[in-house]
Formats: structure tokens, C-alpha cells, sequence
């Protein structure tokens, strides 16, 4: 595959690549519960979103600067209480799946969740996704519960599985 390297992806650089994975995500598969491909004008509040939360988008470029992979987190939901957790998510370009890259920026983003002080990373996987379930359960995600029919895509229900990670972060949490 060559040279790969580990990127802090940003909007000049990589929204079209991004937006690019996520619409063949929406088109073929379960992996994003959304009906019709993104617009190019829906990356701009996606990444003002991930700046004004610090929330990383980590990426991984080949020696050409194209982009085979990104994982990022977001608020997990909005409520003061829960500001120590985080919902992530792992995308792969359909061409380079299989080859340990969603491993890879997972486990960078792991790293930045700890840096950031993060203690509960959660991800939200379709039931039937047992790659990236794999990925997650060999990084030491556990099952901390799944959602039957929340889901209607390709005329049928679809099962929600939530896989948690508890980071010994942050040293000294506090309310408030």
C-alpha cells in the first residue's frame, strides 16, 4: 500500500474526500442511517461543529494525499452531565477496507479522546456490521446494549448495537 500517514483532517483538505466515504456509506450500506447522499454545503457546518467542540478528525492519507481513511467523535448528547463522553465514528474508503485503517485511526482517536479527557467513548453500529463490530471488540469496546427496528433503510428494520469504551480519564472529573 506504501507510505501511509496519520492526518488532522481539515475542511480545504479533506471535505470532499469525507463527503465523498459518507455518500457511498449512504448509498450502500447501513453503516450511516441516512436516505439521500450529503451535499457538498452540509461539510461546512459538519466541521464548524467539530472546531467549536475540540472534537479531532483524524485521518489517514497515502503518499499522494488522498484519503483512505477518518474517524472523529461528537457530543454523545446534550446534556452538561454527559460532557465527559463522546459518540465516534470510523469510516473506510470502499477500496481500502480490510487493510487495518479503520484499526489505525480508531485507535488515534482513542488517544485523542484520553489527551482530550474523555472517559466514555460510545459508537453506534448497525447490528449487522460485524467488521466494524470486530474492530471495536479487538480495541476493547464492549456491548453495552442494542436498539431493535430504530432504524427503516433498504425496506427493512434495522437494529442499533451501542459498543462502549471506558478510558481512565479524566484524573479528577468534577460537576458542574
Amino acid at each position: 500500500m506504501g507510505e501511509l500517514n496519520v492526518v488532522r483532517c481539515d475542511f480545504e483538505r479533506h471535505a470532499d474526500a469525507i463527503l465523498a466515504i459518507f455518500n457511498e456509506a449512504i448509498v450502500n450500506s447501513t453503516a450511516l442511517y441516512d436516505y439521500r447522499p450529503r451535499t457538498p454545503q452540509s461539510m461546512v457546518p459538519w466541521f464548524d461543529a467539530k472546531r467549536a467542540g475540540n472534537f479531532p478528525v483524524i485521518g489517514v492519507e497515502d503518499a499522494d494525499g488522498g484519503l483512505l481513511a477518518f474517524a472523529s467523535y461528537g457530543t454523545f448528547r446534550g446534556w452538561p452531565a454527559y460532557k465527559y463522553t463522546v459518540e465516534h465514528s470510523v469510516y473506510v474508503h470502499k477500496d481500502h477496507r480490510g487493510q487495518g485503517l479503520g484499526r489505525r485511526v480508531l485507535r488515534e482517536l482513542i488517544a485523542a479522546a484520553r489527551r482530550n479527557d474523555v472517559h466514555a467513548m460510545i459508537g453506534g453500529i448497525d447490528a449487522t456490521n460485524a467488521g466494524s463490530i470486530a474492530l471495536h471488540e479487538r480495541l476493547g469496546f464492549k456491548h453495552a446494549g442494542t436498539l431493535p427496528q430504530v432504524g427503516f433503510k433498504f425496506g427493512r428494520w434495522l437494529d442499533l448495537a451501542f459498543y462502549q469504551l471506558l478510558l481512565d480519564t479524566p484524573a479528577h472529573p468534577c460537576d458542574g
